[in-house]
Parts: C-alpha cells; sequence; structure tokens
C-alpha cells in the first residue's frame, strides 16, 4: 500500500546558521527598548536590572539547551511541556511562546518605521512597519536555507556596526555623566525596568524552533545557543554603559532610535557619519526582524501538525519546503498589533509571554529529569539543579515585577490566554493524544526530504 508521501522540514543548518540565527533574532535588542528602561530606574538602576537578568539568560540557556537537544522539535517549550506535563501545559507554554515572538515582531517593525523616519522624516513610521512586515514575509516563505544564509550576512553586518558604534563613542564617554541621577526610582526602579532589561536578550530560545531543520542537533545547537549567548553579553553590556555616559542620558531614554541619536550627540547630526550610522542600523534591526518571524512562524506550525492550532497552518510548501500559512498568520497578528499598540506596550506583553515560558520551561526540566531519567540528553545542563532553579526564581521575579507595574497589560495577556484554554477545552482537544511522533518518541526525528 503506497502512502502519500509528506512534505517535511529540510534539515541544512550549521552552527554559523544557528549562531547567526540565536543573535540575529536578539541583537535588535541592543539597538532600541532597552533605553526605556533607563526612564524608569536610571542608569546604575537598570545596570542591576540588566545583570540580574544576564544571569537569568546565563543559567536558562544553559538548562533550555538541554531540553533542546533532548527533544529537536520546532515547537520549542510546548513540546517539553506537553511532554512533562500533558496537554493543558503545553497548550499555555504555547500560547506563552507565540505571544513572545508574534508580539516581538510588530515592536521591531515600529524601530525600523522610525529609523527610517529618522533618516527621511516624509516617510511614516506605520507604513514603512507595514512594508517591511510585507517584504520579509515573503523572503521567510522563499526558503529556510537562503533564509539563514541572508541571517548570517545580515548578522555579521549587524555586530561590525554595534563595535563601530562603541568604538566611536567611547572616547566620549563621561562617568560622570553615567552617574547622573543614577536611581532615581530608588529599589522600585529597578523592578520596573527588568523587562526592558529581558530586551536586550529576549528571542534567544527562538533557536529551538528550527531544531528540526539542524544538521546534527546534538552537537550543533548547543555550539548555537553558547557563542549567540556570548557575543550578546558583550554587546548589551557595552552599548548600555557607553551609551548612558555620553550625556545626559535622559535625553535617550524615551526614544525608539537612542544609538543614531547618540552619534548625533557625538558627532553633531549634521554629520554625514550620522546618517550612514543611523542607515546602517537599520541592519541589526532587519536580523531581528527576519529571525523573529522565522521562529513565530515554526511555532505556529508545530502547534498546528499537533492539532493546536487550524491544521491548515501546519502544511509545508512544496516548491520551498517552508510552512508559508504558518508565517502569513503571524504577519496578520503583527499588522494588528502594530495599529492598536505603543513600542512599549508591545515590548512588555512580548516580555510577559517569553518569562512565563522560561518559567515552564525549567519546571519541565526538572519534571522530565524525574520522569525519563533514561532519556538521552547529549548536553545536560551544568551545575543541575542549581542553573534550572536560579533561571525559574528569576523568571518568576520578573514575572511578578511585570505584572505589578502592568496591570491593564497583564489583564490583556491572561484574557487572552483563559480564552485560548477554554476554547481549547470545550473543543475536547485536552482529551486528544496528539499524532506527533516527533514529539512523543526520540527515534521518529524528522529527515531531510529531497
Amino acid at each position: 500500500m503506497t502512502e502519500q508521501k509528506k512534505e517535511h522540514l529540510k534539515k541544512v543548518l550549521k552552527p554559523v546558521h544557528l549562531w547567526a540565527i540565536a543573535v540575529g533574532l536578539v541583537i535588535s535588542g541592543e539597538y532600541f527598548g532597552w533605553n526605556l528602561g533607563w526612564s524608569v530606574a536610571g542608569t546604575i538602576g537598570f545596570l542591576i536590572a540588566t545583570l540580574a537578568v544576564t544571569v537569568m539568560y546565563v543559567t536558562f540557556i544553559f538548562s533550555y539547551t538541554e531540553l533542546t537537544t533532548s527533544i529537536p522539535h520546532a515547537g520549542g517549550a510546548f513540546a517539553y511541556a506537553y511532554r512533562s506535563m500533558g496537554p493543558i501545559a503545553g497548550l499555555i507554554a504555547g500560547y506563552a511562546t507565540l505571544v513572545d515572538f508574534l508580539f516581538a515582531t510588530p515592536a521591531i517593525a515600529f524601530a525600523l518605521g522610525s529609523y527610517l523616519h529618522f533618516l527621511y522624516s516624509s516617510i511614516p513610521v506605520l507604513q514603512s512597519a507595514m512594508a517591511f512586515n510585507l517584504l520579509f514575509m515573503a523572503i521567510n516563505i522563499w526558503g529556510i536555507r537562503e533564509s539563514a544564509t541572508f541571517s548570517v550576512f545580515i548578522t555579521l553586518l549587524a555586530v561590525a556596526e554595534l563595535l563601530l558604534f562603541m568604538g566611536i563613542i567611547s572616547p566620549h564617554f563621561k562617568m560622570s555623566n553615567y552617574l547622573n541621577h543614577p536611581m532615581p526610582f530608588g529599589m522600585s526602579g529597578i523592578f520596573a525596568a527588568l523587562p526592558f532589561a529581558v530586551w536586550f536578550y529576549l528571542a534567544i530560545e527562538g533557536v529551538a524552533m528550527v531544531a528540526e531543520e539542524v544538521k546534527e542537533p546534538k552537537q550543533n545547537i548547543p555550539k548555537g545557543y553558547l557563542y549567540g549567548l556570548g557575543t550578546l553579553m558583550f554587546l548589551a553590556l557595552g552599548v548600555m554603559i557607553l551609551t548612558g555616559g555620553i550625556s545626559d542620558w535622559r535625553k535617550l531614554s524615551n526614544l525608539d532610535y537612542p544609538l543614531p541619536e547618540a552619534i548625533g550627540i557625538v558627532l553633531g547630526k549634521s554629520n554625514g557619519l550620522t546618517k550612514i550610522f543611523a542607515s546602517i542600523g537599520l541592519f541589526g534591526l532587519i536580523a531581528s526582524f527576519h529571525g523573529t518571524i522565522l521562529a513565530s512562524s515554526r511555532q505556529v506550525y508545530a502547534m498546528a501538525r499537533s492539532s493546536y492550532l487550524p491544521g491548515f497552518l501546519s502544511v509545508v510548501n512544496h516548491r520551498f519546503k517552508t510552512p508559508h500559512w504558518a508565517i502569513i498568520a503571524g504577519g496578520v497578528v503583527s499588522f494588528i498589533a502594530l495599529y492598536t499598540g505603543t513600542t512599549a506596550q508591545i515590548i512588555i506583553i512580548s516580555v510577559m509571554g517569553a518569562v512565563l515560558m522560561y518559567m515552564l520551561s525549567m519546571v519541565s526540566l526538572f519534571i522530565l529529569r524525574r520522569k525519563e531519567p533514561d532519556l538521552e540528553r547529549p548536553f545536560a545542563s551544568p551545575f543541575y539543579p542549581y542553573f534550572p532553579a536560579i533561571a525559574l526564581i528569576l523568571s518568576i521575579l520578573c514575572l511578578v515585577a511585570i505584572i505589578y507595574y502592568n496591570w491593564l497589560l497583564t489583564l490583556i495577556f491572561l484574557g487572552g490566554l483563559i480564552a485560548t484554554v477554554l476554547i481549547f477545552v470545550l473543543m475536547g482537544k485536552h482529551k486528544v493524544k496528539i499524532s506527533d511522533d516527533v514529539l512523543l518518541e526520540k527515534a521518529a526525528v524528522i529527515t531531510e526530504t529531497e
């Protein structure tokens, strides 16, 4: 009996692609968004928040890599929570991950529009953000190999530009500027700044979404994560500290384009290099924008393949071997968010989803260690159980701080989650064991379709 051949994702990604995806997903966080933390905490207050979040991400990534290599599934945290705690937990983790990536995309689109508006004031922010959305949906539909190659190129340019930025402004750094009004809101400001510190690293976990498209995932995924995290730590702390010391940091604390403005302060806004830098600055935003579309579409694809979302979203394009309907669906969500929210609001909702997903992932790790002690773990979390415990505690602290300072956005987030769970239960999905061999059996990892 002959069965029709089912289209699967292609295994083509190498360590350099994973590094580029990891850094590319996150690097826009060095270009904008983080400076909003200054407005609620001051320079030193935000530095403390950033160091705490950096510890959270170091411990989280070392622990999360165990899950990613043990269960190389495009669903990421959704797959881990389902396997460890069942369908409802899987749904909550999937919802959190979708919010994380689907809302990061329009936040970056806003920044892209703002950078273009900084360069050419006649170009409206919203319309250019929409145009970028359509363009990069098309690039992602084109193919994973082409998308990954583009990621390597654009990420290298983005990293080079940040290094150039630090080189230009570092001679103008003054500690007196950096220590001016260091903690205007005291300890409370540190907690209020946590979501903006998370923005420095948010989305690095998106490497898990392309796990099924990686060659030799057990060896290559840890390399992509760890090299990417090291790169981002250096860039985040360097950009934040140096920028805070060139002038009165309050001039930059509420902008969507802090780096071009900082160059303008140092060199003068009429200087040709200021415009050139702002133009090149689009590369970093484009790298993350492209990466978040890639990661969010794989999450939609994985949940649809497991019957948690409409089945057509799991269709893989015959020609390009990409989940084109999942990419389009993510684009629709991005368009809606662009029309209805501000940059700060979208960032906070995205971070809320991310932090909840981190918590569920660490709980999944603890449960799987007890529930499946014989599960093959090519990369075991170092210093277990301390690393995942630290990541879990700091994630809980971040979530509590976000809820305390953002009640309305929390209600929106929880309202969406409650509605999703109710629909899921009323449809009886929680009683159906998903028919996803990749999730349930290690032996059934998808291989490349020629």
